[in-house]
């Protein structure tokens, strides 16, 4: 699979996640989630969003809490976690030092990790014939997975990281899609851990194939508008320029002023996509707005970096409308930004 040469010079993407539909979740039935994956991907492609996403609806269960499958979707097939909890093992996570963004382990690892029932290439497969555009695959950071799960078998964060790491990158080297794509949003609030965690990342990052882009998404979190990680990218540099990535999927929308100053330093190499949709405002931006983000960004970092424009982080909390216009500000305004530049 060959790179796209032509195109935009900035393209749009999503980060991957979208409102479930009501319909979906009240009848969750196999024929109704492939018609949901459908609308999802047209709703992208009549929006013009150049690399879509299937929404992250592979991952749709409905007795997934709060989520969105983001963890409970990659732990629970695996071969060495136990899900089941009981009162001991939730009061030692508890106890554990950095675990209040989470009341509860997604599980706990009872033996060595392996990879069980997970599917991620079926996933993969059964979304790939429904897109008329190119799509990207997204799956969770293994370190990010780490840190949700109680540990009674390895004895260690990062030999549990390498592990998860050994997993999935397994499976996404048998995944043909045209940008894969890591998700963290724990990292961003723990820079402490960038000395280490940038080995096991890359160990999946490797695993994608010639032609495939690889990216990592990184947010300081989103949940009902919430900023869960407290942290600034000027700490996060050395482990951003240690990554094996031709592109990162950065949240800059919603952060500090001078904060992109930081990114100046990036590595050659390391593509930029910059968050120019707020997903924690309901308001969808106007084109004009977008546009003049676009600008800021390319202005400070320069036209070589900045590649991707695309919200800060997925839409799965916001109104489908509000998704749907944000997406169509996000494509308008970068059309107008490069008509303009």
């Amino acid at each position: 699979m060959e790179r796209e040469s032509t195109g935009p010079s900035i393209r749009t993407t999503v980060v991957g996640s979208y409102p479930v539909p009501a319909w979906l979740a009240a009848a969750p039935t196999a024929p109704n989630l492939r018609d949901a994956l459908l609308v999802v991907l047209k709703t992208q492609e009549l929006a013009g969003i150049d690399v879509a996403s299937d929404g992250e609806l592979s991952r749709f269960d409905i007795n997934h809490p709060a989520t969105n499958g983001m963890i409970d979707y990659f732990v629970r097939p695996l071969q060495g976690i136990e899900t089941r909890l009981g009162r001991a093992d939730v009061a030692a996570f508890r106890a554990l030092p950095g675990m209040t963004f989470r009341a509860r382990p997604a599980g706990v690892v009872r033996g060595p990790l392996g990879e069980g029932t997970l599917d991620l290439p079926g996933a993969w497969e059964a979304v790939r014939p429904l897109a008329a555009r190119r799509c990207k695959f997204t799956l969770t950071s293994p370190y990010m997975l780490a840190k949700t799960l109680l540990d009674r078998h390895y004895g260690d964060v990062r030999a549990l990281t390498e592990a998860l790491a050994d997993v999935l990158a397994a499976q996404v080297a048998a995944i043909d899609a045209p940008v894969v794509q890591i998700d963290e949003a724990h990292l961003t609030g723990h820079p402490e851990d960038g000395a280490w965690a940038p080995e096991p990342i890359n160990r999946v990052l490797r695993a994608v194939g010639p032609g495939q882009e690889r990216a990592l998404h990184l947010c300081f979190g989103n949940y009902g508008g919430q900023t869960i990680q407290q942290g600034f990218w000027r700490d996060l540099l050395p482990f951003l320029n240690a990554l094996e990535v031709d592109h990162l999927v950065l949240e800059t929308a919603r952060r500090p002023e001078g904060e992109l100053d930081v990114l100046r330093d990036l590595r050659p190499g390391i593509a930029l996509g910059v968050g120019v949709i707020d997903i924690k405002d309901n308001e969808v931006e106007t084109p004009d707005l977008v546009a003049r983000r676009i600008e800021a960004a390319v202005r400070v970092l320069g036209p070589e970096r900045v590649r991707w424009v695309h919200p800060d982080c997925g839409f799965w909390m916001l109104p489908r409308p509000v998704a749907d216009g944000k997406m169509r500000a996000l494509v308008r305004g970068r059309d107008l930004f490069l008509g303009g530049s």
